[in-house]
């Protein structure tokens, strides 16, 4: 990489340290200043509000760099069937929603926040959705008719399925973000709860082993395999 292309030459820190601060920030449920004790038990003497402004400007980066990979990877694989559902954030007091696709292995496609979930939402969505992973052959949702009337719309009506806990995968995609954003006391600002939902799910998608499918020593060596690979973002 050229000097003038290095993200991180206006930064006394080492890349090193700026990777780990992103990561324990974005995948573990912690603070800015839980961040920064942490940080402090191993000699890094870093503020909590550089921990702020390293996660805003490398956290998209590095999701971004994470999502070019594994949408090349898994085109295919994320074909065969979706779970779309939406989750409620509030914003200052007020109601919006966040909308996820998922694939039938867990793996976040999109993130999208709306101030509605109507019809034109939905549509949003699920445009987006497609233009970035392409059609998948079966998309599960659930009662929600905004669904119905967007797929109706763009002539997928056929590929919808609706069933009792047919979309749990979907629903259990919101866990992790829910324990994050206790940690964080909610959000101020749609931007930022779009910007942080988008970067989460890159990187939980990244250390996401499903552990109770292998045993020990597979999901050791897809854990460090993870992490190699983590070191080497932006290189």
């Amino acid at each position: 990489m050229a000097k003038s292309d290095n993200p991180f030459r206006w930064f006394d820190s080492s890349p090193e340290v700026i990777r780990l601060v992103v990561m324990m920030y974005v995948k573990y449920p912690l603070s800015l200043r839980n961040v920064e004790d942490l940080l402090h038990e191993r000699g890094i003497d870093v503020c909590h509000e550089t921990v702020r402004l390293w996660w805003n400007r490398f956290g998209p980066m590095f999701a971004a760099e994470i999502r070019r990979k594994r949408v090349q990877r898994m085109r295919q694989h994320t074909h065969w069937k979706w779970h779309l559902d939406e989750v409620y954030v509030k914003i200052n007091g007020e109601m919006h929603y966040l909308w996820r696709a998922v694939d039938h292995e867990g793996e976040v496609l999109e993130s999208y926040v709306t101030k509605t979930r109507d019809k034109a939402a939905a549509l949003s969505f699920i445009k987006r959705a497609l233009k970035r992973h392409g059609s998948p052959r079966r998309i599960t949702t659930d009662g929600l008719r905004s669904y119905k009337a967007a797929m109706t719309e763009i002539g997928n009506a056929e590929k919808q399925e609706i069933g009792r806990w047919a979309n749990n995968r979907a629903e259990n995609s919101h866990q992790p973000f829910r324990r994050r954003e206790r940690a964080m006391l909610r959000f101020r600002q749609m931007k930022s709860l779009q910007k942080f939902a988008s970067v989460h799910a890159s990187v939980h998608n990244h250390f996401n082993q499903e552990r109770h499918l292998t045993d020990r020593e597979t999901y050791k060596a897809n854990r460090s395999a993870a992490l190699a690979e983590w070191q080497t973002l932006m290189a």
